[in-house]
């Protein structure tokens, strides 16, 4: 079974690199936002080249390592049938299947933006960008502990982080409304 290894290996990397786009592709949504709050010609330069930076992050990267790290995702089930009778599995497919929305709520997002279509705030970007970073925690958790049933300490922790992860943010936008550059 040592094509086992390979494959997992593969299917990791592009996990981490489809993570890798979708923390960024939020970033550079945050960053077109903003970009339309400035006077010309400002707003239009800037606008140009998110479009481009935000374009090839998503067809280039992040796209391609979804599709990549699914399909290592289903040689790895094929190569273990036995995976799929695990809870801890079930709720990992689960939480799969949030990441897969969420791709695609960004894919949407993306494609107002690429039409110059700007229906969402900076601050919910910033919230939004968060999203990814709980399925992350969630799903790791879940594949090194083998556990769906200690709900408790899942629950709490998830809890715990998003709190955390929304008082960093109110911190920064207080940080970052006493002095704009930073």
């Amino acid at each position: 079974m040592e094509i086992y290894n390979y494959i997992k290996s593969l299917h990791l990397i592009f996990v981490v690199t489809w993570f890798a786009g979708l923390f960024y592709i939020p970033r550079l949504f945050i960053y077109h936002i903003e970009a339309w709050q400035k006077p010309s010609p400002d707003k239009e330069i800037l606008s140009v080249q998110l479009k481009l930076m935000t374009k090839r992050l998503w067809y280039i990267i992040t796209w391609p390592s979804a599709i990549l790290c699914t399909l290592f995702a289903i040689w790895l089930l094929v190569l273990m049938p036995g995976w799929l009778q695990q809870p801890w599995m079930h709720v990992k497919l689960g939480f799969v299947v949030l990441l897969f929305i969420y791709h695609s709520k960004c894919h949407q997002i993306f494609k107002q933006l690429q039409r110059d279509e700007v229906k969402y705030t900076s601050r919910f970007m910033r919230i939004w960008n968060e999203v990814a970073t709980l399925i992350l925690f969630a799903v790791v958790f879940l594949v090194v502990l083998k556990n769906a049933f200690n709900w408790i300490y899942g629950v709490v922790g998830i809890l715990v982080l998003a709190i955390l992860l929304m008082l960093g943010i109110r911190l920064y936008k207080r940080i970052r409304d006493k002095n704009p550059n930073a």
